[in-house]
């Protein structure tokens, strides 16, 4: 097929050419035939203009469907016109509005003829050219004049061109083969576009390169339709205006307007066929689109048809989704709701599937009726399993709307808030209330109990927690539900977990998985919980990490990760962390979070987050700690995470704090927080937190507030577990820096005969005690600390100790072993990203070359000096700033941890590699205060 430009090109030729024998007297007619937008208007109007360049008397009228039923309405509209001699318009105008027209055909056929004559008789001294545009939507009387015209013309200086839809009404089939019929009649048709096409019209605006780049795109999205593709690219122009970057061209505004102009030219049913078609998706199903709209099949297929020729759809379906929303958009709301509510009763009669219906009920904007209800929840979870997380909120929140009050509705509701809680906590806060009205009304089922209390009590709605479930309780004692009863168990249990102050107000349970509901059909999710629980309070309460470890490994294998498992897994991995398992915890959460990490779930990748931060913390790897931790705080909102918010929090302040950012982490403790966290195992977290940012900036007696509230909660809560919360050590720390070493040891030694025996917690309670001993007993109490903690997870504890001992080495003379240790601890804090211990290890320590590079900037000394530096080794340059500082071999050894003998011999290299006699010869430069910071 060649390319419409082409063939344009050929049409708008052959036109002239038949003007050319109509101005010899040998008159002609066209008839030009294309789908909307194919350019018929445009080649009539570019020959027009040639044709009154060429003296032709010109006389144009278009075809309109408003005026279909006005008889003679295009015969009035030639006549109306500048270039008709007013004689001829008043003649025919006469003729036109006599009283012949009410008489006989043969009556209206002698008017016809005069009319005609009166043309005619214009031709003697000028050619006259007829052009008619949409001759398809004219009325019966003015399509009978052109046929009577078109058989007069022949022997006259006349050309008559018309242009009509592929499609024709009943009545016109007359009229356009007798047009056919006649010898002097040429028919032409035009087509949309071909890609060779769409690249030969860009480079008319575009250089070559582009156009060819840009052609196969065009074509995709325009179908080579001429109206479609000049708006195309003035949306592709206004993008580029605008300074985006546009690779591509991307239907836009212009697109969709241009998209609606086509529809409103065509067919009066091509408009309602393509909005039945943007409703439906496509139009595959002839039958069902056609009783969408209430149309005949017939009606459907020729419009689809149209739809097809011009460019509008491919295959059924509209090219792009711009034209099928610009088409949603234009239709009345009233209307477009309407279509939808009708399409989703259609594709359920017809067995679509749930989701196909459920989009149509969503759409709809309506309220759903009780049929939709099963067809809705179906589709909220085939939703789910596509990541469609909004889509399934909508299909819930219409099926709640129309399921009537009783526990079918709770349960919807349920379901709703779990997947809400998914995307993020603060999403499902407004659905709680009602749901807590609905626990007190005992309309829970036991499914449910353990979730919703569970997200009730994240959201620090502990007393309304508590209150649901005491209800439930008071409901299932007078019933006969073993399962509500083990879910009232479960809930209770978790709950006293969470937040011990609710033990007292809550149903008695038992320790176990079990409890007092042993034997009970239980549900996944209150299992869970339950499970979790338990593990939790085997570390808290009973202070048995061993068996808590098993049990934590039991949930994390026994249950997948789901919206309602979510939490005690989490709650499973803590246990973990508490009992010091560092390296099960990692591995088991790591895990957790590949599951997730490519999913639409933002709170369980924020939990699992919040709980690998920890874990980092303890390892003492404060950078990835603060990054986790960060991580988890921006996946949902600071509001979102309710009493949740104490774990990532006090665990990014303690990060900040160990990298010695104590401005971040003060700021982080003007973070707003729930009344209800200090009732909360996360408040406990965030207590110990504060303390140690105020212990690290001197705020000593602060510090010592928040460890001994922390110990106060714990005691009160009959959970004084150091695993939680070591308030005893940190207290003792905050002693030691008041300069109360009684107090210190009296602390640490409590915790020692307190146990439990916790290997990270000695080896720290043992640092402590030396740091309060005599120097003869340190060196034994430090010795047990490291060889402790080097066996355990926590470097920067590890550190501490290996500073300490290195200290109290160099106190007792051994310089070499105090120097290798102190250089030893400076490494591991170094790894942990912990800056400030590393200045308290060795506050003049240096990377090798920063004095040299020093040296060598612009106005610190000479370019023999620079090189004479740079001939010095790391542990010379040391010694040479030291000793041009003026102290003495002894002071040297003190400050680097090496031996008398060993500065002595440094300073003997040094003065042959700077050429000089003495200390004080020493280079000025090697004093200048900026490089004193390098050593």
């Amino acid at each position: 097929m060649p390319a419409n430009l082409f063939e344009w090109e050929n049409h708008l030729s052959a036109l002239r050419e038949m003007l050319r024998g109509a101005t010899q007297g040998r008159g002609r007619l066209a008839l030009v035939s294309g789908a909307v937008a194919s350019g018929k208007t445009t080649l009539l109007n570019t020959f027009a203009e040639q044709a009154i360049e060429s003296g032709a008397l010109l006389l144009e009228a278009t075809g309109s469907r408003a005026e279909r039923d006005l008889p003679f309405g295009i015969v009035r509209k030639i006549f109306d016109n500048g270039a008709m001699p007013a004689d001829v318009r008043s003649e025919v105008i006469a003729l036109l509005d006599g009283n012949a027209l009410e008489s006989t055909a043969a009556g209206r056929m002698h008017v016809m003829s005069q009319i005609s004559s009166a043309l005619l008789r214009m031709v003697d001294d000028r050619t006259l050219v007829v052009l008619v545009d949409d001759v398809h939507c004219g009325d019966d009387q003015s399509l009978q004049f052109l046929l009577h015209l078109a058989r007069r013309v022949r022997q006259a200086k006349v050309l008559i061109v018309l242009t009509e839809s592929p499609r024709l009404r009943q009545e016109q089939f007359t009229f356009h083969a007798e047009l056919l019929r006649q010898p002097n009649c040429v028919r032409m048709r035009l087509h949309m576009l071909t890609e060779s096409g769409v690249a030969e019209a860009l480079s008319g605006t575009l250089s070559a390169t582009v156009a060819a780049r840009l052609a196969p795109e065009c074509h995709r999205v325009s179908g080579g339709n001429p109206m479609l593709l000049r708006a195309l690219l003035e949306d592709w122009r206004t993008v580029g205006e605008h300074g985006e970057a546009q690779q591509r061209p991307a239907p836009g505004e212009a697109f969709a307007h241009a998209v609606l102009g086509c529809l409103h030219r065509g067919e009066p049913e091509a408009l309602e066929i393509a909005r039945g078609v943007a409703v439906l998706g496509d139009a595959r199903s002839p039958r069902l689109l056609g009783q969408l709209l209430d149309l005949s099949a017939n009606a459907v297929q020729q419009g689809v048809q149209d739809l097809h020729q011009c460019a509008i759809l491919e295959h059924n379906a509209f090219r792009d989704e711009v034209a099928r929303t610009a088409v949603l958009d234009a239709t009345p709301a009233t209307a477009r709701g309407a279509l939808h509510a009708r399409a989703a009763r259609l594709l359920h009669a017809d067995g679509a599937s749930a989701l196909d219906v459920a989009r149509q009920l969503v759409s709809a904007r309506q309220d759903a009726e009780a049929w939709a209800v099963p067809v809705l929840r179906e589709a909220a979870e085939f939703a789910l399993v596509e990541e469609e997380l909004e889509f399934a909120l909508r299909c819930l929140e219409r099926a709640h709307h129309a399921c009537a009050p009783g526990p079918e509705r709770t349960a919807l509701k349920a379901r709703l808030v779990s997947i809400a809680w998914r995307i993020g906590p603060a999403a499902a806060e407004s659905h709680l209330p009602e749901l807590t009205e609905d626990a007190g009304r005992g309309r829970l089922a036991p499914r449910d109990v353990a979730p919703i209390t569970s997200y009730l009590a994240w959201s620090g709605r502990l007393d309304a927690a508590a209150g649901a479930v005491s209800a439930l309780a008071q409901s299932a004692a007078t019933g006969d539900d073993p399962a509500m009863t083990a879910a009232v168990s479960a809930s209770a249990q978790w709950l006293t977990m969470l937040s011990p102050p609710l033990r007292d107000r809550l149903p008695t349970v038992g320790t176990g998985t079990t409890g007092a509901t042993a034997g009970a059909p239980r549900d996944m999710a209150d299992l869970a919980h339950a499970h979790a629980a338990a593990t939790m309070s085997a570390v808290l309460t009973e202070g048995q990490a061993d068996r808590a470890v098993i049990e934590a490994e039991r949930v994390l294998q026994r249950y997948h990760l789901s919206d309602s498992t979510l939490q005690p897994l989490a709650v499973a991995l803590m246990a973990l962390v508490l009992a010091g398992r560092l390296d099960l915890a990692l591995s088991w959460c790591e895990r957790l979070q590949g599951e997730c990490s490519s999913r639409r779930v933002p709170t369980w990748q924020a939990l699992l987050s919040a709980v690998r931060a920890e874990i980092a913390l303890r390892q003492g790897d404060l950078q990835v700690a603060a990054h986790q931790a960060r991580t988890a705080m921006s996946r949902i909102s600071v509001q979102g995470w309710g009493v949740g918010l104490g774990l990532p929090l006090s665990t990014l302040i303690q990060a900040e704090t160990g990298m010695g950012h104590y401005d971040e982490a003060m700021a982080l403790l003007e973070q707003p927080l729930p009344e209800e966290l200090f009732q909360t195992l996360p408040g406990l977290f965030y207590l110990r937190a504060r303390g140690r940012c105020h212990l690290a900036t001197g705020r000593y007696h602060a510090a010592l507030g928040d460890f001994t509230a922390a110990g106060e909660l714990m005691g009160a809560w009959r959970m004084d577990i150091p695993l939680l919360t070591p308030w005893r050590l940190d207290a003792a720390e905050t002693w030691l820096a008041l300069g109360d070493p009684g107090r210190a040891r009296a602390l640490a030694e409590e915790q020692l005969r307190l146990g439990p025996e916790d290997a990270r917690l000695r080896g720290a309670l043992l640092v402590v005690l030396a740091r309060t001993d005599e120097l003869k007993r340190r060196v034994p109490r430090l010795k047990e600390a490291v060889e402790i903690l080097e066996g355990g997870d926590d470097r920067i504890q590890l550190a501490v100790a290996l500073g300490e001992l290195g200290r109290a080495y160099r106190s007792l003379g051994d310089f070499n072993r105090g120097r290798v240790l102190v250089r030893k601890a400076w490494h591991v804090a170094k790894t942990c990203g912990a800056d400030p211990l590393c200045r308290e290890l060795m506050p003049r320590h240096a990377d090798p070359g920063e004095l040299a590079a020093a040296a060598a900037q612009p106005g610190q000394g000479t370019t023999e000096t620079q090189r004479d530096v740079e001939a010095l080794t790391e542990a010379e340059v040391r010694i040479a700033v030291l000793a041009a500082h003026g102290n003495t071999n002894r002071e040297i050894a003190s400050k680097l941890f090496v031996t008398v003998s060993t500065v002595e011999q440094h300073l003997t290299r040094i003065y042959r590699k700077l050429n000089v006699k003495r200390r004080r010869d020493l280079p000025a430069k090697l004093s200048d205060s900026s490089l004193t910071g390098t050593v």
